[in-house]
Protein backbone atom coordinates (compact mmCIF):
# COMPACT_ATOMS: atom_id res chain seq x y z
CA UNK A 1 0.00 0.00 0.00
CA UNK A 2 2.89 2.26 1.04
CA UNK A 3 4.39 1.43 -2.48
CA UNK A 4 1.16 2.61 -4.61
CA UNK A 5 0.77 5.63 -2.73
CA UNK A 6 4.36 6.68 -3.46
CA UNK A 7 3.29 5.83 -7.27
CA UNK A 8 0.26 7.67 -7.55
CA UNK A 9 0.04 10.80 -10.01
CA UNK A 10 -2.27 13.30 -9.70
CA UNK A 11 -5.75 12.45 -10.43
CA UNK A 12 -7.90 15.12 -12.09
CA UNK A 13 -5.66 17.47 -13.50
CA UNK A 14 -7.31 16.99 -17.02
CA UNK A 15 -10.57 17.13 -18.77
CA UNK A 16 -10.81 16.24 -22.59
CA UNK A 17 -10.33 19.61 -23.72
CA UNK A 18 -6.20 20.12 -22.11
CA UNK A 19 -6.22 15.74 -23.27
CA UNK A 20 -7.30 17.19 -26.98
CA UNK A 21 -4.76 19.97 -26.54
CA UNK A 22 -1.84 18.12 -25.48
CA UNK A 23 -2.58 15.66 -27.99
CA UNK A 24 -2.43 18.62 -30.57
CA UNK A 25 0.64 20.10 -29.01
CA UNK A 26 3.01 16.41 -29.38
CA UNK A 27 2.40 17.17 -33.63
CA UNK A 28 1.88 20.42 -33.97
CA UNK A 29 6.05 21.36 -34.82
CA UNK A 30 5.64 18.60 -37.67
CA UNK A 31 3.02 21.64 -39.34
CA UNK A 32 6.13 23.67 -39.42
CA UNK A 33 8.50 21.82 -40.57
CA UNK A 34 9.58 18.21 -42.25
CA UNK A 35 6.02 17.34 -44.18
CA UNK A 36 7.53 19.29 -47.27
CA UNK A 37 10.20 16.88 -47.90
CA UNK A 38 7.92 14.67 -49.25
CA UNK A 39 7.68 16.50 -52.30
CA UNK A 40 11.28 15.52 -53.51
CA UNK A 41 10.04 12.11 -53.81
CA UNK A 42 6.47 12.45 -55.33
CA UNK A 43 4.01 15.44 -56.57
CA UNK A 44 1.65 16.87 -55.12
CA UNK A 45 -1.57 14.86 -56.08
CA UNK A 46 1.04 11.80 -54.59
CA UNK A 47 1.57 13.72 -51.73
CA UNK A 48 -2.21 14.24 -51.13
CA UNK A 49 -2.76 10.75 -51.20
CA UNK A 50 0.37 9.45 -48.72
CA UNK A 51 -1.32 12.09 -46.44
CA UNK A 52 -4.73 10.56 -46.64
CA UNK A 53 -3.55 7.46 -46.36
CA UNK A 54 -1.20 8.33 -43.08
CA UNK A 55 -4.16 10.22 -41.95
CA UNK A 56 -6.16 7.31 -42.31
CA UNK A 57 -3.99 4.95 -40.50
CA UNK A 58 -3.58 7.36 -37.32
CA UNK A 59 -7.43 8.04 -36.83
CA UNK A 60 -7.71 4.14 -37.33
CA UNK A 61 -5.12 3.59 -34.51
CA UNK A 62 -6.83 6.74 -32.51
CA UNK A 63 -10.30 4.69 -32.58
CA UNK A 64 -8.31 1.79 -31.19
CA UNK A 65 -6.74 3.14 -28.26
CA UNK A 66 -9.62 5.18 -27.38
CA UNK A 67 -11.53 2.57 -26.68
CA UNK A 68 -8.37 0.32 -25.28
CA UNK A 69 -7.65 3.37 -23.01
CA UNK A 70 -11.21 3.86 -21.57
CA UNK A 71 -11.37 0.32 -21.31
CA UNK A 72 -8.49 0.08 -19.37
CA UNK A 73 -7.11 3.66 -18.38
CA UNK A 74 -3.53 3.73 -17.36
CA UNK A 75 -0.05 5.69 -17.67
CA UNK A 76 1.04 2.64 -19.52
CA UNK A 77 -1.01 3.89 -22.57
CA UNK A 78 -1.74 1.20 -25.57
CA UNK A 79 1.03 -0.80 -24.29
CA UNK A 80 -0.83 -2.21 -21.15
CA UNK A 81 -3.00 -3.98 -23.66
CA UNK A 82 -0.33 -5.39 -25.07
CA UNK A 83 0.61 -6.82 -21.63
CA UNK A 84 -2.48 -7.93 -21.21
CA UNK A 85 -3.07 -9.88 -24.63
CA UNK A 86 0.22 -10.78 -25.60
CA UNK A 87 1.85 -11.45 -21.72
CA UNK A 88 5.11 -9.90 -20.85
CA UNK A 89 7.04 -9.66 -23.42
CA UNK A 90 4.50 -8.71 -26.01
CA UNK A 91 3.98 -5.53 -23.87
CA UNK A 92 7.60 -4.75 -23.07
CA UNK A 93 8.23 -5.25 -27.02
CA UNK A 94 4.94 -2.34 -27.71
CA UNK A 95 6.79 -0.31 -24.59
CA UNK A 96 9.83 -0.18 -25.91
CA UNK A 97 9.18 0.96 -29.05
CA UNK A 98 6.84 3.81 -27.65
CA UNK A 99 9.21 4.84 -25.47
CA UNK A 100 12.45 4.76 -28.59
CA UNK A 101 9.87 7.00 -30.05
CA UNK A 102 9.17 9.63 -27.70
CA UNK A 103 12.56 9.50 -26.07
CA UNK A 104 14.53 10.46 -29.26
CA UNK A 105 11.68 12.58 -30.72
CA UNK A 106 12.61 15.72 -28.64
CA UNK A 107 16.12 15.40 -29.22
CA UNK A 108 15.38 16.09 -32.56
CA UNK A 109 12.95 18.96 -31.69
CA UNK A 110 15.71 20.68 -29.47
CA UNK A 111 17.68 20.55 -32.37
CA UNK A 112 15.56 22.10 -34.74
CA UNK A 113 14.70 24.66 -31.64
CA UNK A 114 18.09 25.57 -31.88
CA UNK A 115 18.56 26.38 -35.58
CA UNK A 116 15.29 28.27 -35.46
CA UNK A 117 17.40 29.98 -32.39
CA UNK A 118 20.23 30.37 -34.70
CA UNK A 119 18.23 32.26 -37.63
CA UNK A 120 16.61 34.43 -34.87
CA UNK A 121 19.67 35.30 -32.72
CA UNK A 122 22.46 33.92 -33.80
CA UNK A 123 23.04 31.26 -30.95
CA UNK A 124 22.99 27.35 -31.11
CA UNK A 125 24.73 24.59 -30.07
CA UNK A 126 24.51 22.37 -26.67
CA UNK A 127 24.32 25.32 -24.44
CA UNK A 128 20.83 26.10 -26.00
CA UNK A 129 19.70 22.17 -26.27
CA UNK A 130 20.78 21.84 -22.04
CA UNK A 131 19.06 25.23 -21.27
CA UNK A 132 15.49 23.91 -22.76
CA UNK A 133 16.12 20.68 -21.23
CA UNK A 134 16.44 22.00 -17.86
CA UNK A 135 13.67 24.72 -17.85
CA UNK A 136 10.97 22.45 -19.72
CA UNK A 137 12.29 19.28 -17.46
CA UNK A 138 12.08 22.08 -14.60
CA UNK A 139 8.16 23.22 -15.61
CA UNK A 140 7.16 19.60 -15.31
CA UNK A 141 8.54 19.50 -12.24
CA UNK A 142 6.37 22.14 -11.39
CA UNK A 143 3.51 19.88 -11.00
CA UNK A 144 1.21 18.32 -14.13
CA UNK A 145 -1.76 21.02 -13.77
CA UNK A 146 0.38 24.36 -14.54
CA UNK A 147 2.86 21.99 -16.93
CA UNK A 148 -0.42 21.55 -19.04
CA UNK A 149 -1.27 24.84 -18.81
CA UNK A 150 1.68 26.00 -19.73
CA UNK A 151 1.53 23.73 -22.93
CA UNK A 152 -1.99 24.97 -23.88
CA UNK A 153 -1.07 28.77 -24.12
CA UNK A 154 2.16 27.48 -26.45
CA UNK A 155 -0.17 25.51 -28.06
CA UNK A 156 -2.48 28.42 -29.02
CA UNK A 157 0.22 30.54 -30.14
CA UNK A 158 1.35 27.93 -32.46
CA UNK A 159 -2.13 27.04 -34.13
CA UNK A 160 -2.20 30.69 -34.58
CA UNK A 161 0.48 31.45 -36.69
CA UNK A 162 -0.44 28.05 -38.97
CA UNK A 163 -4.16 30.40 -39.19
CA UNK A 164 -2.12 33.51 -39.98
CA UNK A 165 0.06 31.70 -42.33
CA UNK A 166 -3.03 30.24 -44.40
CA UNK A 167 -5.30 33.18 -44.55
CA UNK A 168 -2.26 35.10 -45.60
CA UNK A 169 -1.23 32.37 -48.61
CA UNK A 170 -5.09 31.76 -49.18
CA UNK A 171 -5.73 34.64 -52.01
CA UNK A 172 -2.26 33.65 -53.82
CA UNK A 173 -3.48 30.26 -54.17
CA UNK A 174 -2.95 28.44 -57.89
CA UNK A 175 -3.63 25.09 -59.53
CA UNK A 176 -0.42 25.80 -61.48
CA UNK A 177 1.58 26.04 -58.13
CA UNK A 178 0.46 22.63 -57.35
CA UNK A 179 1.25 21.00 -60.60
CA UNK A 180 4.85 22.37 -60.60
CA UNK A 181 7.15 19.45 -58.90
CA UNK A 182 10.62 18.71 -58.79
CA UNK A 183 9.59 15.18 -59.25
CA UNK A 184 9.62 13.60 -62.45
CA UNK A 185 10.70 17.94 -63.26
CA UNK A 186 11.59 16.30 -67.08
CA UNK A 187 8.02 15.45 -67.79
CA UNK A 188 5.35 17.81 -68.71
CA UNK A 189 3.53 19.04 -65.09
CA UNK A 190 0.71 16.84 -64.47
CA UNK A 191 -1.46 17.51 -61.10
CA UNK A 192 -2.92 14.18 -61.02
CA UNK A 193 0.18 11.92 -62.08
CA UNK A 194 1.89 10.03 -59.89
CA UNK A 195 3.21 6.56 -59.10
CA UNK A 196 2.65 4.05 -56.44
CA UNK A 197 6.09 3.82 -55.49
CA UNK A 198 6.39 7.57 -55.01
CA UNK A 199 3.25 7.74 -52.43
CA UNK A 200 5.03 5.14 -50.59
CA UNK A 201 8.82 6.98 -50.92
CA UNK A 202 6.67 9.77 -49.26
CA UNK A 203 4.77 8.15 -46.18
CA UNK A 204 7.81 9.03 -43.36
CA UNK A 205 7.11 12.44 -44.56
CA UNK A 206 3.13 12.98 -44.93
CA UNK A 207 3.49 11.01 -40.92
CA UNK A 208 5.13 14.17 -39.62
CA UNK A 209 1.57 16.08 -39.90
CA UNK A 210 0.44 13.41 -37.45
CA UNK A 211 3.53 11.74 -35.27
CA UNK A 212 3.02 10.95 -31.80
CA UNK A 213 -0.88 11.64 -31.67
CA UNK A 214 -1.20 8.39 -30.12
CA UNK A 215 0.77 9.91 -26.30
CA UNK A 216 -3.03 11.11 -25.11
CA UNK A 217 -3.28 8.13 -23.06
CA UNK A 218 -0.26 8.41 -21.59
CA UNK A 219 -2.23 10.96 -19.37
CA UNK A 220 -4.84 8.49 -18.64
CA UNK A 221 -4.34 8.28 -14.75
CA UNK A 222 -4.56 12.64 -14.52
CA UNK A 223 -7.51 12.85 -16.53
CA UNK A 224 -10.83 13.95 -14.66
CA UNK A 225 -13.06 11.03 -16.20
CA UNK A 226 -10.62 8.54 -18.26
CA UNK A 227 -14.05 6.85 -19.63
CA UNK A 228 -15.17 9.83 -21.50
CA UNK A 229 -11.99 12.52 -21.34
CA UNK A 230 -9.32 9.85 -23.07
CA UNK A 231 -12.02 9.07 -25.92
CA UNK A 232 -12.95 12.87 -26.85
CA UNK A 233 -9.34 13.97 -26.16
CA UNK A 234 -7.72 11.79 -28.23
CA UNK A 235 -10.67 11.80 -31.66
CA UNK A 236 -10.73 15.70 -30.27
CA UNK A 237 -7.18 15.96 -31.28
CA UNK A 238 -6.84 13.71 -34.25
CA UNK A 239 -9.95 15.42 -35.82
CA UNK A 240 -8.43 19.04 -35.33
CA UNK A 241 -4.50 17.34 -37.28
CA UNK A 242 -7.00 16.06 -40.22
CA UNK A 243 -8.03 19.65 -40.91
CA UNK A 244 -5.10 21.09 -40.27
CA UNK A 245 -3.44 18.31 -42.41
CA UNK A 246 -5.27 19.01 -45.77
CA UNK A 247 -5.11 23.09 -45.78
CA UNK A 248 -1.55 23.01 -44.99
CA UNK A 249 -0.74 20.71 -47.79
CA UNK A 250 -3.06 22.15 -50.12
CA UNK A 251 -2.34 25.82 -49.79
CA UNK A 252 1.09 26.45 -48.99
CA UNK A 253 2.46 24.49 -52.03
CA UNK A 254 -0.39 26.28 -53.73
CA UNK A 255 0.71 29.68 -52.95
CA UNK A 256 4.40 28.76 -53.13
CA UNK A 257 4.66 26.46 -55.78
CA UNK A 258 5.07 22.28 -54.43
CA UNK A 259 9.00 22.21 -56.15
CA UNK A 260 9.84 25.24 -54.03
CA UNK A 261 8.45 24.11 -50.92
CA UNK A 262 10.05 20.88 -51.28
CA UNK A 263 13.32 22.46 -50.79
CA UNK A 264 12.33 25.07 -48.00
CA UNK A 265 13.66 24.36 -44.42
CA UNK A 266 10.62 26.04 -42.84
CA UNK A 267 7.76 25.64 -45.38
CA UNK A 268 5.45 28.27 -43.45
CA UNK A 269 7.58 30.69 -43.28
CA UNK A 270 9.55 30.47 -46.53
CA UNK A 271 6.53 30.20 -48.49
CA UNK A 272 5.39 33.80 -46.70
CA UNK A 273 8.97 35.84 -48.21
CA UNK A 274 8.02 33.57 -51.83
CA UNK A 275 4.65 35.68 -52.14
CA UNK A 276 5.54 38.80 -49.64
CA UNK A 277 9.31 39.02 -50.48
CA UNK A 278 12.26 38.51 -48.35
CA UNK A 279 11.57 41.26 -46.09
CA UNK A 280 8.31 40.10 -44.90
CA UNK A 281 7.35 41.27 -41.18
CA UNK A 282 4.76 38.46 -41.33
CA UNK A 283 7.17 35.76 -42.09
CA UNK A 284 9.33 37.19 -39.27
CA UNK A 285 6.74 37.51 -37.25
CA UNK A 286 5.76 33.52 -38.23
CA UNK A 287 9.36 32.49 -37.63
CA UNK A 288 9.33 34.15 -34.29
CA UNK A 289 5.72 32.37 -33.26
CA UNK A 290 6.57 29.03 -35.27
CA UNK A 291 9.29 28.44 -32.32
CA UNK A 292 6.13 28.09 -29.96
CA UNK A 293 4.76 25.21 -32.45
CA UNK A 294 8.37 23.33 -31.72
CA UNK A 295 8.43 24.09 -28.28
CA UNK A 296 5.15 23.05 -27.65
CA UNK A 297 5.83 19.38 -29.30
CA UNK A 298 9.12 19.48 -27.16
CA UNK A 299 7.01 19.99 -24.21
CA UNK A 300 4.88 17.96 -24.73
CA UNK A 301 6.65 14.33 -26.27
CA UNK A 302 8.34 15.06 -22.59
CA UNK A 303 5.01 14.80 -20.77
CA UNK A 304 4.66 11.18 -22.86
CA UNK A 305 7.88 10.19 -22.27
CA UNK A 306 7.83 10.81 -18.58
CA UNK A 307 4.81 9.16 -18.01
CA UNK A 308 5.68 5.97 -20.21
CA UNK A 309 8.74 5.78 -18.05
CA UNK A 310 6.97 5.50 -14.98
CA UNK A 311 4.62 3.33 -16.34
CA UNK A 312 7.43 0.72 -17.03
CA UNK A 313 8.96 1.04 -13.90
CA UNK A 314 5.80 0.70 -12.30
CA UNK A 315 5.45 -2.42 -13.91
CA UNK A 316 9.24 -3.90 -13.36
CA UNK A 317 10.14 -3.35 -16.65
CA UNK A 318 12.80 -0.59 -15.46
CA UNK A 319 14.29 0.04 -12.34
CA UNK A 320 11.76 0.32 -9.26
CA UNK A 321 13.02 3.72 -8.06
CA UNK A 322 11.75 5.41 -11.73
CA UNK A 323 8.26 5.08 -10.74
CA UNK A 324 9.10 7.20 -7.62
CA UNK A 325 7.08 10.63 -7.59
CA UNK A 326 7.55 13.82 -5.77
CA UNK A 327 5.45 15.53 -3.58
CA UNK A 328 3.47 17.37 -6.10
CA UNK A 329 2.61 13.86 -7.58
CA UNK A 330 5.16 14.21 -10.49
CA UNK A 331 7.60 11.34 -11.58
CA UNK A 332 10.66 13.45 -11.34
CA UNK A 333 13.12 10.61 -12.27
CA UNK A 334 11.11 9.48 -15.33
CA UNK A 335 11.64 13.24 -16.26
CA UNK A 336 15.41 13.21 -15.59
CA UNK A 337 16.83 10.51 -16.53
CA UNK A 338 15.36 9.77 -20.50
CA UNK A 339 16.09 13.92 -20.87
CA UNK A 340 19.95 13.52 -19.89
CA UNK A 341 19.71 10.15 -22.06
CA UNK A 342 17.93 12.82 -25.12
CA UNK A 343 20.53 15.33 -24.06
CA UNK A 344 22.94 13.98 -24.74
CA UNK A 345 21.55 12.25 -28.32
CA UNK A 346 20.74 16.15 -29.11
CA UNK A 347 24.73 16.49 -29.45
CA UNK A 348 24.93 14.46 -32.03
CA UNK A 349 23.45 17.63 -33.78
CA UNK A 350 21.74 15.36 -36.70
CA UNK A 351 18.06 16.49 -35.92
CA UNK A 352 16.32 14.36 -39.47
CA UNK A 353 18.44 11.49 -38.04
CA UNK A 354 16.78 11.30 -34.55
CA UNK A 355 13.25 12.28 -35.99
CA UNK A 356 13.57 9.17 -38.58
CA UNK A 357 14.77 6.54 -35.38
CA UNK A 358 11.53 7.92 -33.33
CA UNK A 359 9.11 7.29 -36.75
CA UNK A 360 10.46 3.70 -37.03
CA UNK A 361 10.02 2.86 -33.29
CA UNK A 362 6.44 4.94 -33.77
CA UNK A 363 5.45 2.89 -36.90
CA UNK A 364 6.84 -0.29 -34.89
CA UNK A 365 4.67 0.60 -31.87
CA UNK A 366 0.96 1.23 -34.36
CA UNK A 367 1.36 -2.35 -35.37
CA UNK A 368 2.07 -3.93 -32.17
CA UNK A 369 -1.03 -2.17 -30.81
CA UNK A 370 -3.34 -3.04 -33.32
CA UNK A 371 -2.50 -6.38 -32.97
CA UNK A 372 -3.35 -5.94 -29.24
CA UNK A 373 -7.02 -4.33 -30.33
CA UNK A 374 -7.34 -7.39 -32.69
CA UNK A 375 -6.82 -10.00 -30.08
CA UNK A 376 -8.33 -7.72 -27.59
CA UNK A 377 -11.40 -8.18 -29.57
CA UNK A 378 -10.83 -11.70 -29.75
CA UNK A 379 -10.17 -12.85 -26.49
CA UNK A 380 -11.73 -10.24 -23.60
CA UNK A 381 -15.19 -10.04 -25.66
CA UNK A 382 -16.17 -9.51 -22.45
CA UNK A 383 -14.48 -6.54 -21.10
CA UNK A 384 -16.57 -3.82 -20.13
CA UNK A 385 -16.19 -0.70 -23.03
CA UNK A 386 -16.94 2.66 -22.64
CA UNK A 387 -16.63 3.82 -25.95
CA UNK A 388 -16.30 1.18 -29.24
CA UNK A 389 -14.19 2.42 -32.21
CA UNK A 390 -16.35 1.82 -34.84
CA UNK A 391 -15.68 -0.83 -37.20
CA UNK A 392 -14.06 -3.07 -34.53
CA UNK A 393 -11.26 -5.65 -35.97
CA UNK A 394 -11.60 -4.17 -39.53
CA UNK A 395 -10.27 -0.42 -38.55
CA UNK A 396 -7.05 -2.38 -36.43
CA UNK A 397 -6.65 -4.12 -39.48
CA UNK A 398 -6.43 -0.85 -41.52
CA UNK A 399 -4.16 0.05 -38.91
CA UNK A 400 -1.89 -2.97 -39.12
CA UNK A 401 -1.46 -3.15 -42.76
CA UNK A 402 -0.79 0.52 -43.26
CA UNK A 403 1.49 0.95 -40.45
CA UNK A 404 3.67 -1.77 -41.72
CA UNK A 405 3.81 -0.05 -45.21
CA UNK A 406 5.30 3.17 -43.50
CA UNK A 407 7.75 0.75 -41.60
CA UNK A 408 9.45 -0.55 -44.76
CA UNK A 409 8.92 3.49 -46.52
CA UNK A 410 10.97 4.60 -43.29
CA UNK A 411 13.85 1.77 -43.74
CA UNK A 412 14.07 2.33 -47.12
CA UNK A 413 14.40 5.81 -47.18
CA UNK A 414 16.92 5.96 -43.83
CA UNK A 415 19.32 2.36 -43.22
CA UNK A 416 21.49 4.23 -41.10
CA UNK A 417 18.45 5.19 -38.79
CA UNK A 418 16.77 1.73 -39.24
CA UNK A 419 19.91 0.23 -38.18
CA UNK A 420 20.08 2.57 -35.47
CA UNK A 421 16.71 1.92 -34.17
CA UNK A 422 17.09 -2.26 -34.60
CA UNK A 423 20.30 -1.85 -32.63
CA UNK A 424 18.87 0.17 -29.80
CA UNK A 425 15.46 -2.16 -29.55
CA UNK A 426 18.08 -5.04 -29.92
CA UNK A 427 19.79 -3.75 -26.75
CA UNK A 428 16.18 -3.11 -25.00
CA UNK A 429 15.09 -6.85 -25.46
CA UNK A 430 18.60 -8.09 -24.43
CA UNK A 431 18.17 -5.94 -20.79
CA UNK A 432 14.71 -7.14 -20.47
CA UNK A 433 16.14 -10.74 -21.33
CA UNK A 434 18.84 -10.23 -18.65
CA UNK A 435 16.90 -8.17 -15.98
CA UNK A 436 13.97 -6.65 -16.74
CA UNK A 437 12.21 -10.26 -17.04
CA UNK A 438 12.96 -10.96 -13.16
CA UNK A 439 11.39 -7.88 -12.04
CA UNK A 440 8.24 -7.77 -14.65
Amino acid sequence: MKHEEKTQLQKGAAGWFLLATLGVSYVISGSFAGWNFGFAVTNWFGMVIAVALMGLMYFCLVLCLAEMSAALPSAAGGYRISRKVMGDTGGFATALAVLLEYSIAPAAIVIFIGQYIEALWGINGPLVYAVFYVVFIGVHLVGVGEALRFMLVVTVFAVLAIVVTLLALGPHFSLSNLAASSYGASTEPNLFSFDVVSVWAAFPFAMWLFLAVEGVPLAAEEAKDPAVDLPRGIIGAMLFLLVSAVLIVVFIPGAASSQQVGDYGAPLVDALKHVFGEESVLADVVNLVGLAGLIASFFSIIFGYSRLVFAMSREGYLPRFMSAISSRKVPHWALIIPGVIGFICSLSGKGELMINIAVIGATLSYALQSVSYILLKRDYAELHRPYRAPGGQKTAYVTLVLSLLALTSCFAYDLVAALIALTLMGLGVGYYVLLGQKRA
